[in-house]
């Protein structure tokens, strides 16, 4: 019995070369295609394959929208994310929401058919050499979480505002405090995260999804 799959891609010749590669030995079947988030979603409604091939950046709605709306679903789909993007930060995301692998587009077509099965096992899947990077972050993030949570509630909110750009004086007007408990705050903060100005606590902030950007 052939497996079952759906190319999301907004390149048509990038879909017909998956589909040729994928079809080539007959134990895969496409069932479908679509050429952005918005028609892969609506596609959905009434076809379900085994495992989604999906690309990231795409009209109307991107990869990484889709993969989160069927994760909030209790559709039976393994959802392999096939992409040129190589960075971290895109693999952190995909992980976090519950992606099932994550492949390079520059991968082989035996690599790829490996990855599908490996996926449909209900395994993950991640490509090889990206697997250092990706433990390296998460390595990293167990760490800034014990800093996230040696901060106190108040020193949480103060973060927050400065990543978000406010000045002290704004910082202090909003949160209804002297400006000079804000810079204590600030201080104390920037020790606990072990970052040296502003623009640092931000990042930090961004990086470990305190703020939405």
């Amino acid at each position: 019995m052939s497996i079952k799959v759906m190319i999301v891609d907004d390149h048509a010749m990038i879909r017909e070369g998956i589909r040729q590669l994928l079809e080539f030995d007959g134990d895969i079947e496409i069932i479908a295609e679509a050429s952005d988030g918005e028609e892969c979603l609506k596609i959905l409604e009434n076809t379900i394959p085994q495992v989604l091939l999906l690309d990231i950046n795409m009209p109307n709605k991107n990869g990484i929208d889709v993969l989160k709306e069927i994760k909030c679903t209790d559709l039976p789909i393994k959802i392999l994310i096939l992409t040129v993007h190589d960075e971290v930060d895109y693999l952190m995301k995909a992980v976090d929401i519950g992606v099932d692998g994550y492949l390079l587009k520059n991968s082989s077509s035996a690599e790829l058919r490996n990855a599908i099965e490996v996926v449909l096992r209900g395994e993950m899947y991640i490509q090889p050499e990206l697997i250092p990077v990706l433990n390296s972050r998460l390595i990293a993030r167990n760490n800034n979480r014990d800093k996230i949570e040696s901060l106190t509630k108040r020193e949480m909110e103060v973060l927050i505002l400065v990543a978000k750009g406010m000045f002290n004086k704004e910082i202090g007007e909003t949160m209804k405090i002297s400006e000079r408990t804000v810079k204590n705050h600030i201080s104390s903060i920037f020790k606990k995260i072990d970052v040296a100005d502003r623009t640092q606590a931000a990042v930090f902030a961004i990086k470990n999804n305190l703020i939405e950007i």
